[in-house]
């Protein structure tokens, strides 16, 4: 897919605190809608004057490629001038037309980029927001001419390169080992790359150059004077593209559909497909006519990956099952959450070692074990976290199950299946030559080139964010028919998205106007994305996978209906800092001990309200506390309890359950010290690491029975109330571990001159302490109930001052 048919919101790392994002009319697809035309492109105006400019971020990332390619060039170039020298001697390594063959318009294309790059890299530099750069855009797309030349004689200069180095040693270590620079700001003096895999880079390139220009026209405004000049590039870039596809791989033009025309790729991307009851990570191709599903082999020392056929459906033999059909397919059973949070624990730990190691300037080999380590578990991770069924049924025969990870991806995929399907397709089987000639192309025309993991990713890339995203949905428009519509946002966090806040249903209408306002907890993201759905009162449509009604999305991504919203970040070092109330008559701010003295209670009345009220009417919510509440709603419950008001009661029964979640954990939040207490914090830490079973239940308790006895007496009350949570999973879908992984932070975290003392970053937070901060919680959460006056009394042997 374009990029425009991605996720609405893109965050970056560099955003700083308080930075706030307007999202004018991002245009929501909806699979319903007959008359979508072109996608409509997102305009982002950064507010905030600490803020850089998302145009300024794109710019920055391509500049950066931009070096990392142009030192690929260099290093396919260095060696022509020996080569040439020695093609006139009495021993020539390769003959002159060897070499010219080989090495065809790789200078011209080093000279063109090189230009390019000296003349950009300035104006990034010393960035100024009027900068204009598109005449260099331009220009660089008006030189794809030598790129043509490059591509016809591309199969020809690789032939030449193979058969020379079956017949030359020199030659053949020479191409097997080419020296590429690291980027200037980058510890790695050189890496190695074969001649092969460099000689592909400038097809590669070109792609990359369209995409990046995609991205810059979302982020320049219409009326600057760069806006026609980008324009006007990416049409000679498209043009360009459609122009070459065929002669980028000369197989191609074998690859054509029943009809005899030209099989074209649509969409393709890693998926998880259940298969004999275990999970397999496939690579799915999506033509014009065919879904093929190919497993990716793994390459040998210097060729290039190749793909093995699966199955593949004609898209004139495929259906989606209903729900009612799917309740005769195989169930899908999640796994467990405890390991999830396992591996995220172990990825998180491995992340931490890596940034020790380069720290510290340790060797490149212990560097790559932790990150083939890390690649490991984050593998797992990504095959074992999706849960959201996607099936497809083969009209003459079987059906296919894949997991996905967000209803958003389900819905493109259906989308652009179904759309396809509009055409008048024909049925065929594919020969085993034609089959293993579109399988062939499929690693040539793919989109997708990596797994979706981070350790994937350039050391420069964006780790993501960490902190809170402040999201106020506004309104919608464009639906013909009234319907009871609401909104859910998702962000991403450790490669898979995970809803977080839902809107209310607004009834009956064709404008909905929520004007509500969430607080998103984001955990390494980068992505944000907000679905459309029309609420479904009807029991009887039952999803078996999920024993959830099913909805239907309305919209999402872009089109005719057009929902606004803003956005505010603050990072986590923000969200760290505690602020005392100056009103000491509230309860938000306040010491729990204050709360309770004055109380004359033994739990704060807050916790016992908010508690009751979650078990008498949310305890069967799915998402509960997981899924944010509306932040005005909080905000005026927050001011009740800090008044006093003797309609405290009334007004809990009226508000949304979600938002009294959301003040419960507010209250704990700003605390002036966490729950669990400042000073106890590094022996949690060191006592949930404990190995030896019987030390670490010994320590563990020693901490609570150390804790002030309102902290102590609150802390053991809402521990009870979560395991009553967590006992409805089945219908509330939160575990043990969702809730630990909510309120571990929450009730535990570093006082602020520890983190200082200790932290570099907000990532390093992550890293270092939240994975632990979860495991504290779900320890007490797991451990048979612990009552107050037994544990007073029991001393056990652990008597060491904490």
């Amino acid at each position: 897919m374009e990029e425009e048919e991605e996720a609405i919101g893109f965050l970056d790392k560099v955003l700083e605190d308080e930075d706030v994002f307007l999202l004018e009319e991002c245009e929501l697809g909806t699979p319903t809608s007959p008359s979508s035309g072109s996608p409509f492109l997102v305009t982002v105006k950064v507010e905030a004057g600490k803020g850089l400019e998302m145009r300024k971020l794109v710019l920055s990332g391509f500049l950066a490629s931009e070096e990392i390619y142009i030192n690929q060039l260099e290093a396919l170039l260095l060696p022509m001038k020996p080569l040439k020298a020695t093609a006139t001697t009495s021993q020539p390594v390769l003959t002159i037309q060897q070499i010219e063959t080989i090495f065809y318009k790789i200078q011209d294309i080093y000279e063109i980029h090189k230009e390019f790059y000296d003349n950009l890299c300035p104006k990034v530099q010393q960035w100024d927001s009027q900068v204009t750069m598109g005449h260099l855009f331009q220009k660089l797309a008006s030189q794809l001419g030598v790129y043509k030349a490059f591509v016809d004689n591309y199969k020809v200069a690789l032939e030449t390169a193979e058969k020379c180095s079956q017949s030359n040693n020199q030659f053949q270590k020479i191409s097997e080992e080419l020296k590429v620079k690291g980027p200037k700001d980058s510890r790695d003096s050189h890496t190695s790359v074969t001649m092969e895999a460099l000689l592909y880079k400038p097809i590669d390139r070109v792609t990359r150059s369209t995409l990046v220009l995609h991205d810059l026209l979302k982020h320049t405004p219409v009326d600057h004077p760069d806006y026609p000049l980008l324009q006007d590039a990416l049409r000679i870039s498209q043009n360009f593209l459609s122009s070459i596809n065929e002669d980028i791989d000369p197989r191609r033009t074998a690859v054509t559909t029943p009809k005899g025309e030209t099989r074209q790729l649509v969409k393709d991307g890693f998926l998880v497909e259940v298969s004999e009851s275990s999970r397999k990570l496939r690579h799915v191709f999506l033509f014009t006519d065919v879904l093929l599903c190919a497993k990716l082999k793994k390459a040998s020392a210097g060729k290039h990956q190749q793909y093995d056929c699966k199955w593949y459906i004609p898209l004139a033999d495929l259906v989606f099952p209903s729900p009612e059909e799917s309740e005769a397919s195989p169930q899908v059973h999640p796994f467990p959450d405890h390991e999830l949070e396992d591996m995220k624990m172990k990825i998180s730990a491995l992340k931490s070692e890596i940034q020790k190691e380069k720290a510290n300037k340790g060797q490149s080999r212990a560097i790559e074990r932790l990150k083939k380590k890390m690649f490991e578990n984050e593998f797992l991770l990504l095959l074992n976290s999706p849960t959201i069924p996607f099936r497809i049924h083969n009209r003459n025969g079987k059906s296919y199950l894949f997991l996905l990870s967000s209803d958003y991806e389900r819905s493109e995929w259906r989308e652009a299946i179904q759309k396809l399907q509009k055409k008048d397709l024909q049925a065929f089987v594919l020969s085993s030559v034609e089959l293993q000639v579109l399988t062939g192309s499929c690693f040539k025309l793919r989109t997708v080139h990596n797994i979706p993991v981070t350790s994937n990713k350039d050391d420069d890339e964006s780790p993501g964010l960490y902190g809170f995203l402040h999201v106020i949905v506004h309104s919608a428009k464009g639906f013909k028919q009234s319907a009871n519509l609401y909104c859910t946002l998702e962000v991403d966090s450790f490669g898979y998205f995970v809803s977080k806040a839902k809107t209310r249903v607004f009834r009956d209408t064709t404008e909905p106007k929520w004007d509500e306002e969430f607080e998103i907890e984001l955990e390494g993201s980068q992505s944000l994305r907000i679905l459309c759905y029309e609420k479904c009162y009807d029991k009887t449509k039952v999803n078996k996978d999920n024993n959830e009604i099913v909805d239907k999305i309305m919209g999402k991504g872009q089109i005719q209906i057009k929902v606004e919203f803003s956005m505010k970040f603050t990072s986590r070092d923000m969200s760290l800092k505690r602020t005392p109330s100056k009103k000491q008559s509230g309860v938000f701010g306040v010491k729990i001990s204050v709360v309770t003295k004055r109380e004359r209670s033994k739990v704060p009345y807050i916790v016992r309200q908010c508690v009751e009220e979650v078990e008498k009417r949310g305890i069967e919510e799915v998402g509960i506390y997981r899924i944010s509440g509306v932040a005005t709603d909080i905000q005026a419950l927050k001011a009740v309890f800090d008044a006093n008001n003797k309609d405290i009661l009334l007004m809990l029964s009226d508000m949304d359950i979600n938002a009294i979640a959301g003040t419960l954990k507010l209250y704990f939040r700003e605390l002036p010290e966490p729950l669990l207490t400042d000073r106890l914090y590094p022996a949690f830490m060191e006592g949930i690491a404990l190995s030896d079973p019987a030390a670490k239940e010994n320590c563990m308790m020693h901490l609570l029975r150390s804790l002030p006895d309102p902290n102590l007496i609150t802390f053991l009350f809402l521990l009870e109330h979560l395991k009553r949570v967590a006992e409805k999973e089945p219908i509330n879908k939160m575990s043990l571990h969702n809730l630990a992984t909510v309120f571990g932070p929450t009730l535990l975290r570093p006082s602020e001159v520890e983190s200082k003392a200790h932290l570099t970053s907000a990532a390093d937070i992550w890293s270092h302490d939240v994975m632990a901060q979860v495991q504290v919680l779900l320890y007490y959460l797991q451990h048979p109930p612990i009552s107050f006056a037994e544990l007073k009394r029991n001393t056990l042997y652990f008597s060491t001052d904490v």
